[in-house]
């Protein structure tokens, strides 16, 4: 008999290219926490994924008490029904941005102190403690993952942005940041899930990053963009004092740069799975980063 899975929150990108992955294997159920009802349904399910949550908010529409709600609040209330029901793994979708969000030039692990700054931050952060600290029933598992930032077919985030305007042929004018960041593609964050559920009786409860094996430059996916669009990129190397003073003006003007998504494309942020890989047992996971990236910029162009 196929393990019952019950996801919460598939209307993004993630929910969508997981449901479809794992759709063949499992008996798959999505529902939305819009309706808390609908949280009954973990009484008939073995494993519950939890994608529910509210991101960043650039146009600083959202309050705090929004992130609260639905990065921490919903996360308790689903908590207290799993141990309840006789489900038997709980995999929560927290973030790196609990952890750090300014940055690092060292590689993040999971016992590092967390600085989270952000309401967004703040409020996964919240979930996780709040997680971490129950008595887990014997029988049960609760696995908190943290992403990077995740890309994949349906990515409407910082990558489409860069890749508009790259396609366009419009000169790229952060030539003078050079960064490493770590990425998740949602082939690699579809395996760990899938791993997860199959080997979930060898992996302890806890928290995991959740990130492609190799780093990424910013200009390494400039080189991508255009590799697959065939366009020839022309660097602008405006100084970094002038980019910085551009995106404090879309701070408040709606243009496509603001303070938050420069430090996103261009500060270094370097994370370390190895925890994961070696609790599951996995030497590599099957997607390189720049094949999963590649595979991203494609979905971009097929629209």
């Amino acid at each position: 008999m196929k393990n019952r899975v019950l996801v919460f929150g598939t209307s993004g990108f993630i929910g969508q290219n997981l449901l479809s992955y794992l759709g063949n294997e499992y008996a798959i159920e999505s529902s939305s926490l819009r309706d808390l009802s609908n949280l009954s349904k973990i009484y008939q399910n073995d494993i519950v994924i939890n994608l529910v949550g509210k991101a960043h908010d650039h146009k600083g529409e959202a309050t705090e008490r929004d992130f609260d709600y639905a990065n921490y609040e919903l996360v308790k209330e689903l908590y207290t029904v799993f141990i309840k029901s006789d489900a038997k793994l709980f995999i929560h979708i927290s973030s790196i941005a609990a952890l750090e969000e300014n940055g690092s030039n060292h590689a993040l692990t999971e016992d590092m102190d967390c600085n989270p700054i952000s309401w967004y931050g703040q409020s996964k952060r919240k979930s996780e403690e709040y997680l971490l600290s129950q008595d887990i029933p014997k029988g049960k598992k609760v696995i908190i993952l943290r992403p990077t930032m995740v890309h994949g077919p349906g990515d409407k985030g910082n990558l489409t942005l860069l890749y508009k305007l790259i396609s366009k042929g419009l000169p790229y004018p952060l030539a003078n940041f050079d960064n490493q960041r770590s990425f998740l593609s949602i082939d690699n964050f579809n395996f760990i899930i899938e791993e997860i559920i199959d080997k979930s009786e060898q992996i302890n409860s806890g928290i995991y990053h959740v990130c492609d094996d190799e780093t990424l430059a910013t200009s390494s996916i400039i080189s991508v963009i255009s590799k697959v669009t065939e366009k020839k990129i022309f660097n602008f190397s405006l100084p970094k004092s002038i980019v910085k003073g551009i995106a404090k003006v879309g701070d408040v003007v709606p243009i496509p740069l603001n303070s938050k998504r420069l430090v996103k494309m261009t500060s270094n942020l370097v994370v370390s799975n190895n925890k994961i890989k070696k609790a599951l047992g996995i030497d590599k996971l099957p997607v390189s980063a720049e094949e999963g990236l590649e595979r991203t910029i494609m979905s971009f162009k097929d629209k």
